[in-house]
This record gives C-alpha cells, structure tokens and sequence, in this order.
C-alpha cells in the first residue's frame, strides 16, 4: 500500500484529535475556573534510506540524505494556566485567585483535590463547601447566627456574630502550588489531583511566597479566548482537509496505475 496513505491517515487522526481539543474548549468557556487545553503534536518515525553524512565517494559525503517522515502524533494536552478574567458576583462566598495558587477540596475518600472556581457555599452544618458538597480544606464553619462573613485576600475569615460587637475568626484559607501544574490529572468538576509530573502541593499564604491573593465576592472566568479557538478550529479543520486530499489523489493515483498497467 502507498506510504503516503498511512502518513495522511496519522494527519487525519491528529487534526481529529485536536478539534475535540477545541470543542471541549469552547464548551467551558463559561465555565468557572477552567483552563484551556493545547494539542501537543510530535512527528513519527523517519525512514533513513541514505544517511545524512554518508559517504557518497571516498572523497563526498552526502549533505542531506534521504529520510522518509511516517506522519504525526498528538503526544499529549497541555493546560494553560493563565489567568482568566475575574468577575465580580458580590456572593460573600464566591472567591477567586488573583495570581498562582489553588484552593484545597476534601473529596469523600478523603483524599485532596485542587480547583480554581472559587464558587463556595454552605451546607446544613454551615462548613463551607463546593456546588457538589465537598468540605474546603481545611474546613471551616460559619456560625448560625453570622450576620455577614469577611474573607481577606490573605485568607483570613472572620464573622459578624449578632450580639457580639468584635468579629470572630473563624480560620484561614491556605493557597497550595505546583511546581508543574501541567502535569495535574483534570478529574471533571473543576477538580485536579496531584501526579508524579506535577510535584508535590506546597501550601503557603496568599500573598506570599509567589501565591496570589484571595479576592472575596468575585469568580475567575474561563481563561478561553473564543476568537483564538474559532481561528484555531479554521486552521484544524483546512490542515484537515488537505489530508483529506492527499488521501484522494494518492487514490487517483493508484487507480490510475490499476487501470493502464496490466
């Protein structure tokens, strides 16, 4: 069979692969706290049928060679953990990071996950926890009879209690950090868990050591631009499209050689 039918088909894997990149993508673009994902692409094996440098006489070599590429390969997804736009929601329990740093979530096999939408409420014991109910790291509960909950951009939460003229500190809110957040596993709901790749969480205080700060009343956008992934799906789906062709005239081609040799 033809080579080029193969190194076509590799192409048309790709570029499939890559605009279900896309799409997911342009799905979450209202979704808080997320990040968008790049295809990371990688070519396959080379074919060396003359060697570069080769010796071509005793006294010439050859300057280039001849290496045959066998196609392409989506090798991974990388996730862009740029800053995304914060919005201002006035929900005394909406948070959001104003620069590097996530939130700590106890999941229910008591593991901790990590997250970036700073959508917060409270349950029917007052803990504070995620849209699905899971308990922020560390937990911390308001009291029933709070009047109003202040949450400082270094984490510090304090609560107006009726009947008591001070504020009472309820806890602080730590920030965690990654030294490869590439390589956290996205596990849905907004949610990451640590990996190999990623290193382990360092946990600090907002505002220190590289850690943004925490912004009460307000939550960060998705930090996908729709105008990129429109020309990026443009781009996948043309690239698409002339493997699309090559497969066809490498078809033609074939056809042509069944047809007038014999």
């Amino acid at each position: 069979m033809h080579p080029a039918l193969w190194v076509s088909k590799t192409g048309l894997s790709a570029q499939d692969t890559n605009m279900s990149t896309i799409s997911n993508n342009l799905a979450n673009v209202n979704t808080t706290g997320f990040k968008r994902d790049r295809a990371v692409f990688q070519d396959l094996l080379y074919q060396v049928n003359r060697q570069p440098g080769g010796l071509n006489t005793q006294n010439s070599e050859l300057p280039s060679g001849l290496q045959l590429g066998t196609g392409v390969r989506v090798v991974g997804t990388a996730k862009q953990f740029s800053q995304g736009n914060l919005q201002v929601t006035e929900q005394p329990l909406d948070m959001a990071v104003n620069g590097r740093g996530f939130f700590q979530v106890q999941m229910p096999d008591g593991n901790i996950a990590y997250t970036r939408d700073g959508q917060f409420q409270l349950n029917s014991d007052g803990d504070i926890v995620t849209p699905d109910g899971y308990l922020l790291e560390p937990n911390i509960t308001v009291p029933e009879n709070a009047t109003s909950v202040t949450i400082g951009k270094d984490g510090t939460v304090s609560a107006v209690v009726e009947n008591q003229a001070n504020p009472v500190n309820l806890g602080e809110i730590p920030l965690v950090d990654f030294i490869n957040p590439q390589g956290l596993q996205a596990v849905g709901n907004n949610l990451f868990r640590e990996t190999a790749a990623s290193g382990n969480p360092q946990e600090g205080e907002p505002g220190i050591g590289g850690l943004g700060t925490i912004e009460q009343g307000m939550t960060e956008a998705s930090n996908v631009e729709v105008v990129e992934e429109l020309v990026n799906m443009i781009t996948t789906q043309r690239a698409y499209e002339m493997n699309s062709k090559v497969v066809s005239s490498t078809d033609q081609m074939l056809q042509f050689i069944t047809n007038n040799i014999g």
